[in-house]
């Protein structure tokens, strides 16, 4: 099983282009499924017994997860794994057919214009120094200004340098696209590469941490929690929230889908579309404030 399930990972990150996140997510799922099944079964767990699982055997599987506080996108998720592997281990004709928890679509929730730039300020003002604040507000601009998701970002290198008036971004599934910089997004990136204490060639990766090393996402995070809670913001005020933000204002501002989905980098329309939801949510937030029926 775990030559089987390293073979699987293989796969997922070379041939499906999986992220690293999503191919640990699910090499874990099997590691359990297989841990599982050994306890269920009875009997050590082999690839040729995988292809005579059934329906009853991945009911037993959810509700011995669902038992631990799993919850229902959770388990989706967990099933969507599950069928995958499966699918590679025994083909997909060998998986048994088993509908899914139901899940109510979320719908993102963006923050205002105003809330953006407060927070990128804040967190730029309480920075232990100057070059840091230039990080911090070059990185969250790239998400409210550019759209990139907080791994694009912390991803790039030196080889953006000197920066364009476009910048090449690599997403999901090793997808390339390009987005337009902002005079302000552009020169935020400026103001922090001349204030950076460490040399940034090609190779290196462009926002360091206080040490020199990669910069850690969770430091983003940790300014955005603690900066919301001095601002008083909600709690969905997250670095994701800014790019949520981005895509709900350009669409309110009359761009249409399929820009969006470029802009975005989704590999289908209708993780683009979620954002109509969002905009006329917002209208109906309009309305029921002010209109004096509502």
């Amino acid at each position: 099983m775990q030559t089987l399930i390293l073979a699987w990972a293989d796969h997922l990150a070379q041939n499906r282009r999986r992220s690293a996140h999503t191919v640990r997510a699910y090499v874990a799922t099997a590691h359990r499924l297989a841990a599982f099944l050994g306890e269920h079964w009875g009997e050590a767990v082999v690839a040729d017994r995988l292809g005579r699982i059934d329906a009853s055997d991945l009911r037993a599987y959810l509700a011995f997860r669902r038992a631990g506080g799993l919850g229902n996108s959770s388990a989706a998720r967990e099933l969507s794994a599950v069928r995958n592997f499966l699918g590679f281990a025994a083909g997909e004709g060998a998986t048994p057919r088993l509908k899914g928890p139901r899940v109510k679509k979320g719908v993102p929730r963006p923050i205002s214009p105003d809330e953006a730039v407060a927070l990128t300020e804040d967190i730029a003002d309480v920075a232990a120094e100057p070059w840091i604040a230039a990080r911090d507000w070059a990185v969250l601009m790239l998400l409210y200004g550019a759209g990139l998701r907080i791994g694009e970002a912390l991803a790039l290198t030196g080889s953006i340098l000197p920066l364009g008036q476009t910048l090449s971004v690599t997403g999901k599934r090793a997808k390339t696209r390009i987005v337009p910089l902002l005079p302000q997004v552009r020169n935020g990136i400026e103001a922090y590469v001349r204030l950076c204490p460490w040399p940034i060639t090609r190779t290196d990766p462009l926002f360091r941490g206080a040490k020199g090393g990669v910069l850690d996402a969770a430091i983003i995070r940790r300014s955005v929690r603690a900066a919301r809670g001095r601002l008083g913001l909600a709690e969905r005020t997250t670095p994701h929230a800014l790019r949520h933000s981005f895509a709900t204002h350009l669409l309110g501002r009359g761009a249409d889908l399929r820009s969006l989905q470029e802009l975005l980098g989704h590999a289908s329309l209708s993780s683009t579309q979620i954002y109509t939801a969002v905009d006329a949510a917002l209208l109906m937030d309009v309305y029921r404030n002010a209109h004096p029926r509502a």
